[in-house]
């Protein structure tokens, strides 16, 4: 295998998205921005990482949607795949490889499940699923709708979005036909493979108490009240004819459910980013082998914590040691438009692709990650973009880039060596600490990390309003050595800013102002000017 060599490498998740549409800002806002960043700061300061992620094809939504949309679940998959790979390249998600749905993500997903089944970690069940008596169609997942047994919210099958519990086979409620609403609706036994989770209580029990203080709690608290009662049976196989063929002998002409896919799905995806890089690995496995000791991280929405912290954790576990296990999950609330919930089918949509024609990339990253859902849901509103990206970040800092270059013409500074004191470096070792407490795991936070940037770009305007009022300096070396520190703090804050504000750190790059890296700054005695490079306005300002 080919890989960089020293520092442990960390492979980054991005749940995979269902390609029943495109990417909308709530999309956006959540896992993938937050992937994002973290990539982004891992690569700048030097660290090896793959972040990674492909589309969900076999997912029942792909059914209902195309249905809906009078088309056929190929054709709206492979549309929907064009579509999200480039609104992540819009946004400057730096995904290192986007996996197509082929013949190896196939093969990946039955030879890892294939080698489960022969080990003899399924069971068959006997099981009642929803049935649609006019069409002999058994109904699960995105294709039949309820309430949940839970929270008594209405959820689809398979997983409750409100509490994040599952309600496979008879658990929902009133089912109804997402595809038709006004179908009849029973129950019909049939016989599935499953994966019984309550045999892996013990080693999951184990792993979630290790994480429950560095965690974020609304996770936290999920994982205690599943692991508070009795585990239930994952579905492996379903009896319905969208899917990957399940080649096991025990349940003929049923297809492999699309969250079995998930593991597998992932190590494919992280071939794909490695095999983008040059690399060439031995098996499209090999990276997660234990042996190879990478750090392994998801960002994903609650509403996939169950899956991903629990389901997709035993199958890995059932592989008796083959696998590294998840060091962190990530998880983040939903997103909101205008208070209500994104709705595609109502028109309550902002489209991602739409919204970065009309605002400059680096002020909805910003605003994104200003409002991120880290703990609570939270709201998008492109007046709440406007205002607060305007008046916080681009007309301070627009000022404050002004005032500098200003400074340096009337003192006939420009390419001068400029000398930087003490107190500067311990300022800039102050603010690259307090981003990378945010960039880090520990305490992730786009948030409060995004808040960063406005405050000390008023920091540095305030210095620099004050030695460019009134007329001219009298004293010249002193006004240089005040520039030299406003620079070396300004190179500070770019670089630390540069996982979100992307587009202002390659205009940097160009101008001098930044090399492409970040770290806790070390002491400089000396710096030169640079030409700060402006923030764009939104079209509703310009």
């Amino acid at each position: 295998m080919d890989q960089p060599t020293g520092q442990r490498r960390t492979v980054i998740i991005g749940p995979p998205p269902t390609p029943n549409g495109d990417l909308h800002v709530g999309h956006i806002a959540g896992p993938y921005m937050a992937a994002d960043v973290h990539a982004r700061y891992l690569r700048a300061t030097g660290q090896p990482v793959l972040y990674t992620t492909g589309t969900d094809d076999s997912q029942t939504y792909v059914v209902s949607s195309a249905a809906k949309l009078g088309t056929t679940p190929q054709a709206l998959a492979a549309k929907s795949w064009r579509e999200i790979r480039e609104t992540l390249g819009l946004m400057g998600i730096s995904v290192d490889g986007f996996a197509p749905f082929d013949d190896g993500y196939r093969a990946m997903t039955l030879d890892f499940l294939t080698r489960l089944h022969d080990a003899g970690k399924f069971r068959l069940r006997t099981v009642k699923l929803p049935y649609v008596e006019a069409t002999g169609e058994f109904l699960m997942e995105g294709l039949v709708s309820g309430g949940c047994p839970v929270c008594l919210a209405v959820s689809r099958g398979g997983l409750c979005e409100g509490c994040g519990h599952p309600n496979n086979f008879a658990e929902l409620t009133d089912p109804r036909s997402t595809v038709d609403p006004t179908a009849e609706v029973t129950y019909r036994e049939t016989q599935i493979l499953v994966l019984p989770l309550e045999e892996y209580r013990e080693q999951l029990t184990a792993y979630h108490r290790a994480k429950e203080s560095t965690w974020r709690p609304h996770i936290v608290q999920l994982m205690r009240e599943l692991l508070a009662r009795p585990l239930p049976d994952f579905p492996i196989t379903y009896p319905t004819g969208w899917g990957i063929p399940a080649p096991f002998p025990q349940t003929p002409g049923q297809v492999v459910n699309a969250w079995a896919e998930g593991m597998p799905a992932s190590m494919y995806c992280t071939a794909v980013a490695q095999r983008a890089h040059g690399e060439r690995p031995a098996s499209d496995d090999e990276l997660w082998l234990a042996e190879n000791g990478i750090r392994l991280v998801y960002f994903l929405g609650f509403d996939n914590a169950y899956f991903w912290g629990l389901t997709h954790l035993s199958l890995l576990l059932a592989h008796e040691g083959r696998y590294v296990v998840p060091d962190a999950i990530v998880s983040n609330e939903f997103y909101e438009l205008e208070n209500e919930k994104f709705s595609t089918s109502k028109g309550h949509v902002v489209w991602t692709r739409d919204l970065v024609r009309e605002v400059p990339r680096d002020l909805v990253r910003f605003h994104l990650a200003l409002t991120a859902p880290e703990h609570a849901r939270t709201n998008f509103s492109r007046a709440a973009l406007e205002k607060i990206a305007g008046e916080r970040l681009v007309d301070p800092w627009n000022r404050l880039g002004a005032l500098l270059g200003k400074a340096v013409a009337e003192l006939g500074l420009e390419g001068q060596e400029l000398p930087v004191s003490p107190e500067a470096n311990a300022r800039r070792a102050a603010m690259a600490e307090r981003f990378e407490a945010g960039y880090g795991l520990t305490g992730y936070s786009l948030s409060r990390t995004a808040d960063l940037i406005p405050l000390h770009t008023e920091r540095l305007l305030g210095r620099a309003e004050a030695l460019t009022a009134g007329p001219a300096p009298a004293d010249r070396t002193a006004s240089a050595a005040e520039l030299g520190d406003l620079f070396a703090e300004l190179r500070t804050l770019i670089a630390a800013a540069s996982p979100i504000l992307i587009d202002l750190a390659e205009q940097a790059r160009a101008e001098g102002g930044f090399d492409g890296t970040f770290a806790v700054a070390p002491e400089e005695r000396t710096t030169t000017p640079f030409t700060v490079p402006a923030l764009g306005r939104t079209t509703a300002e310009s």
